[in-house]
């Protein structure tokens, strides 16, 4: 997650005063929620996490050799799943950086012969801010929660709708570069797919998942009033998956990830996903951001509690999800 340390902390998006802590108490369930029979592998997402974490990637800061290994490793994951370039290549190379610096992109295609045209954006950001400058016994921050966590879970779900073919809509698999040096893999990308007609849906951006809250909700949504994406998680999956967190309005953390570059560019529902609540983690960018305090399990349920609503975000006949604001 981009650094939070100058934001001030008593500004608040425009969240009306009787927002509800949760979105299922705003929204009552119009559908039946969707059983899904998949079940996410809890040693693959520890595998997986282990190694985007571990201290050989060097803290994966953009534009150094760690940060290099992990692209190879997540090209190598999306290509054994059958995932497909969106480009010529895996790569995309970032337009606003001084040397070579690549998102990671695939892409799924719909199974409908319409909706495949629409596409849905499942992304999370694989860079993190490398080695510490002053000489000290640990030098890596790892990143594991910020946000090899977040990416982990938009693996699991890449591989989960090119095993499924559950998607009617095409689903566009990202992994940015360059978040923590200002969002600049999403500043590059966004413009560059709105040039080409890119016709987006919505987009879900998942951001340190890696440990759980002590709330009656899963996760919370950044920009929560801004849509009805919150209640339509919930309605999918038929829990109280989305809730409103109070200090995501105090931190305008809607605008300090990159969903708002694909926002700005697009004007549609895009929004960040996220169980990093100010409470529940001490080392937020820090050399302690460590595989060992990940809670697997947690970021297991995690991912297998939304593939209920990414299918149904990616299925449904008409866009449910639509701007409020």
């Amino acid at each position: 997650m981009k650094k939070l340390y100058f934001l001030l902390p008593l500004v608040f998006l425009a969240c009306k005063s009787s927002t509800s802590t949760t979105a299922e108490k705003e929204s009552k369930s119009t559908s039946k929620p969707l059983e899904v029979t998949y079940k996410v592998n809890e040693t693959e997402i520890s595998d997986f996490l282990k190694y985007l974490s571990s201290d050989e990637l060097e803290g994966r800061e953009t534009g150094t050799k760690g940060i290099e290994k992990a692209a190879v490793f997540l090209e190598d994951y999306l290509k054994k799943n059958n995932v497909k370039p969106y480009f010529k290549t895996y790569r995309d190379t970032l337009t606003n950086f001084k040397t070579p610096a690549f998102n990671i992109v695939g892409v799924i295609e719909g199974t409908d012969p319409e909706l495949k045209k629409e596409f849905v954006v499942l992304s999370a950001h694989y860079d993190h801010i490398g080695l510490e400058k002053k000489q000290q016994p640990d030098m890596i921050n790892n990143g594991a929660n910020d946000d090899a966590s977040g990416v982990t879970s938009v693996a699991a779900m890449a591989k989960y709708f090119s095993q499924t073919k559950s998607n009617k809509r095409s689903v566009l698999i990202v992994f940015f570069a360059g978040e923590e040096k200002g969002l600049l893999g999403s500043k590059s990308l966004a413009p560059k797919l709105k040039a080409r007609g890119f016709d987006l849906y919505a987009q879900l951006n998942i951001e340190m998942i890696g440990v759980p809250m002590k709330r009656d909700y899963l996760a919370y949504i950044t920009g929560f009033d801004l849509s009805n994406m919150a209640q339509k998680i919930n309605e999918y999956t038929g829990k109280n998956t989305i809730g409103f967190l109070p200090k995501e309005a105090e931190y305008k953390l809607f605008y300090r990830s990159d969903n708002y570059s694909f926002f700005q560019a697009f004007g549609k529902p895009c929004q960040s996903i996220s169980t990093f609540d100010f409470e529940n983690f001490d080392f937020y960018h820090h050399v302690s951001d460590e595989f060992k305090v990940m809670d697997i399990p947690h970021i297991t349920s995690f991912t297998q509690e939304l593939l209920p609503a990414v299918t149904k975000i990616t299925d449904s006949p008409t866009q449910e999800i639509t701007m409020t604001k």
